[in-house]
């Protein structure tokens, strides 16, 4: 069973999900997690907190996704495929994670500028106010698939490899704010592993 936490996130997402973030009110979304909004309020201190927390809910997803990407089975280049794929999926699955990933927010969702004092710290930018920008984003991302790639392999190259990894995940981020034609395979995977396939210095 949820908790009062998970249930008023649930309940915050699928109200963000069906209206813009201007128009959800808080009386609402406790109405549907089941709880009081005095609760709401002991959680999050507010609709900025709640927002928060959505925001920082939306890059734990996709950066939990990207890890379990890189832990699939099968070569680099594989594994790199799965992250493309994985990326261009929740990009165009969660509005929130399509902000973090692209730095666009539009109208429907919460402000990033009211967010930052709210935001764990795990979830702020390096510098400046707000969620984390999508470079940072990408770098933690590009960071870590280095070291699950480059690990037990001393031959490699981590700057060769840093480089192919944020070209995958750049290709990846193209297929989600451009989709391809009808006919052609929507989530990136055949491009960045024929990509990935013709760079060397992947380690193998």
């Amino acid at each position: 069973m949820p908790t009062a936490r998970e249930a008023l996130l649930d309940a915050a997402h699928a109200a963000l999900s069906a209206r813009p973030w201007p128009a959800v009110r808080m009386v609402d979304v406790s109405a549907a997690a089941g709880v009081s909004r005095q609760t709401l309020h002991n959680e999050f201190g507010g609709k900025d907190g709640l927002a928060a927390a959505l925001v920082a809910g939306a890059a734990a997803r996709y950066l939990a996704g990207a890890e379990r990407a890189l832990a699939s089975p099968g070569s680099p280049g594989d594994r790199l495929a799965a992250l493309a794929a994985w990326t261009v999926r929740a990009t165009r699955a969660d509005a929130l994670v399509a902000a973090l990933l692209t730095g666009h927010w539009d109208a429907r969702l919460p402000r990033p500028a009211a967010l930052s004092r709210h935001l764990p710290p795990q979830a702020r930018p390096r510098t400046g106010a707000g969620p984390p920008t999508p470079g940072e984003l990408l770098g933690r991302v590009r960071d870590r698939a280095v070291a699950v790639l480059t690990a037990g392999h001393p031959a490699g190259d981590p700057a060769a490899t840093a480089v192919t990894c944020e070209l995958a995940l750049r290709l990846a981020l193209s297929y989600a704010l451009v989709p391809p034609p009808p006919g052609l395979p929507g989530d990136g995977m055949p491009l960045v592993r024929d990509v990935v396939d013709r760079l060397p210095d992947v380690a193998a």
